[in-house]
Parts: structure tokens; sequence; C-alpha cells
């Protein structure tokens, strides 16, 4: 029969450890998935990358897809090869964006009209397009194209998303994609816990290799989002991948496999760093405050990452203040160096029976509500 493509592994609570087999390589779950926007994550070398074991990243078809395009990235022998990643590759369906930045959006029944962030020109992206791109950028995982509500959203406009999720998941599963392409159906219904089983049970009915959380982190609050984890994770296939789409902080990310969560990604890691803001086991730090000036410590005295065992708050805010590069380059290793061991403990916590000790561990040291202020 050849090896399926996911093998639960492990269950503590609901918290789950899993392995996703792909072409390009295993994928150890829970995971978090760094986004390579454009091809790249932001200030980070592909090796990085690799020396933190990440098995997998995500790009955006959206982007990918206005520049260079699909058509250049399939003659370069595809988007593993263009931006030699030879590990396993999500690509998002490109909808989000288009509701997020595009100018000038109409939606219909058939998909979106819109008019590119970057210089105005007109396009259109369906269910059909958004296949044709992902098939051309030859990702291993392929997300179906949907209609994401920003939050807070009425119950016509969530009802009018579902349908228009549904419709165009059936459309995007009879798309014929390459041999080694996994799609993945996306379940909508905001924070309303009957229009989500609605969805996922009519997505069901159409059958994926794994299943999203859609529509989350888009405007609701933190208590918000876990509430309707807590209610609505675990009902998901037991026997497919579960992923909760730009999700989030760290705590995000432990109350999300608490609830039953497989797969995470977010710019955060990589964003915040950007923004002077390193993510430790403490709660996140903002090295531009003056009490790091003279600070001779490293980010995180327990943390082994290559900038923690070099470099001093001190050093880091300095860089950070006068606008060096290199400030962000290193916050983003350590932040994504933090994320890659956060996941790793959970997911050893879960092979030992112990994910509750591991979860009430994590609170007693995280500073869920901002920036740390203890030492």
């Amino acid at each position: 029969m050849g090896i399926p493509f996911f093998e639960l592994q492990a269950t503590s609570g609901k918290a789950r450890a899993a392995v996703i087999h792909t072409a390009h390589g295993d994928i150890a779950t829970p995971i978090f998935m760094p986004v390579g926007t454009r091809g790249a994550v932001k200030t980070l070398q592909m090796e990085e990358l690799e020396a933190f074991d990440y098995p997998i990243i995500l790009g955006n078809t959206y982007h990918l897809y206005l520049r260079p395009g699909h058509a250049l990235i399939d003659r370069m022998g595809g988007l593993h090869k263009f931006i030699s990643w030879p590990h396993a590759i999500l690509t998002d369906s490109g909808g989000f964006q288009v509701y997020s930045l595009a100018k000038l959006r109409k939606i219909s029944a058939a998909g979106v009209e819109f008019r590119s962030h970057i210089d105005g020109s007109l396009h259109f992206l369906g269910p059909q397009e958004s296949m044709a791109i992902q098939k051309a950028l030859g990702s291993d995982i392929v997300m179906a194209f949907d209609e994401c509500p920003a939050l807070p959203a009425t119950s016509e406009q969530l009802r009018q998303a579902i349908e228009r999720t549904i419709a165009w998941a059936k459309k995007c599963r009879e798309f014929p994609l390459q041999e080694h392409q996994h799609l993945f159906g996306i379940v909508q219904g905001g924070l309303d816990l009957a229009l989500r089983q609605e969805c996922l049970a009519r997505l069901q009915e159409i059958g994926f290799a794994g299943y999203a959380l859609g529509g989350l982190s888009v405007g609701e609050t933190p208590a918000e989002m876990k509430a309707l984890l807590d209610a609505f994770a675990d009902q998901l296939p037991a026997d497919a991948p579960r992923y909760l789409m730009g999700v989030g902080t760290p705590s995000d990310l432990v109350e999300a496999v608490h609830a039953g969560i497989d797969m995470f990604d977010c710019v955060l890691p990589t964003r915040n760093a950007r923004n002077g803001q390193a993510l430790t086991r403490k709660g996140p730090l903002n090295i531009r405050l003056a009490k790091y000036k003279e600070d001779a410590r490293p980010l995180d005295e327990r943390c082994a990452c290559s900038v923690c065992r070099r470099y001093s708050r001190a050093y880091l805010r300095h860089l950070h203040l006068v606008g060096e590069q290199l400030a962000g380059q290193l916050l983003s290793l350590h932040n994504l160096y933090y994320y890659r061991q956060l996941v790793r403990q959970m997911r050893e916590a879960i092979a030992q029976q112990r994910f509750d000790d591991f979860y009430q561990n994590f609170y007693k040291d995280y500073a869920i509500d901002g920036v740390q202020d203890g030492p």
C-alpha cells in the first residue's frame, strides 16, 4: 500500500504527535512553519533554517503569482529548485492576500477580480486559477481557495463565506494537481461553532488530505480564539493533519496544541524581530528599552542559539537603534530557534504523556500579557 500521508504516533489529552510524509521529507508534528512569502524567510538563508532542522516552510501564492510569476518558477524547475529548498513546502491559496492587500477587489461566485497592490494591474483569481498556480509552483501541500471574512462579521457574511468556500473547495478538489501534491480544505465560520461544524461536515463529504482552520487571528480576541479551539479543534478528522492558519504567538501555539492542532504558520517571529522584539521563555522582550542599554546578558540565558551564545542585549539594542539590518537578522534567528525548540518540547511532552505538565510549566515562566518586566 505505500506510506500513508499522515501517521498519528501519540496523544496526551487532546494534544497529538504525528508524522506527515511528503515527497520532500517527513514532517514531525506539532510543527511551526516559517513564512517564506516571496520565496524567502525574511533576512535568513536557507542554510540557517536547515541548521534549525525546519522540515517545511510556507510560500505565498498571491505574491509569487505577481512576482516573479508561477510560469517562470515552473520553467525554472518548480519552487523547491527555484529557491533552493529541497524540503517540504506548503503554499496558501492566495485568497487571504487578495482580500487584505489587493486594491478594488470584486468578489463573485467565480472568484475575485482585483487590482495588484504593486502596480494596480487587473487580475482574476478563482479556485481553478489558484490550483493552476500552486500546481506550477509544485508545493507539497496545496491550500484550497476560500473566502476569509474579517471579524467581527455578521451571520449573513459568515454564511456567504461558507457557501463560497464549499463551492470553491469542490472545484479545487476536481482540479488535477501533481502526483506528489496534497490538497487541504479550509474550514470557515468565524466564531460560530455551529457554522464551523457545518462547514467541516460539508468539506469532509468532498474529502481532503488535511483540514485547516481559517478565519482566525483576523480581529477576534485571544480569549475568543481559545474558546473556539477548545470547543472545535478536536472535531477535525483524527486521521488527517489539523492546521491553524496565520497563528501566532508562543502562547497561541501552546493553546492550540493543547486543543488538538498539529500545524501553524505566522510572520510574527520575523516581523517582530525586525521591530526589535525577541521571543523568550519568559515572554516577549523589547530590545529597544533603555534598561537593556548596558545589559551584558543574552536574550535568554537558557537559550542555546548562536545569538544567545555570542551577543549581549546591549549590543543587540545598539544594532537596532542605529538601524543596522543585522539586528533584525539576529533577532529573527533567535526567534525562529525559539519556535523550533518550543514545538520540539511539546512533541516530546506528548510522546511522554505529560503534556498537561508542560502546559502548566510553560505559563509559570511565560509573561502572556506583554513584554516581560523581570530580569
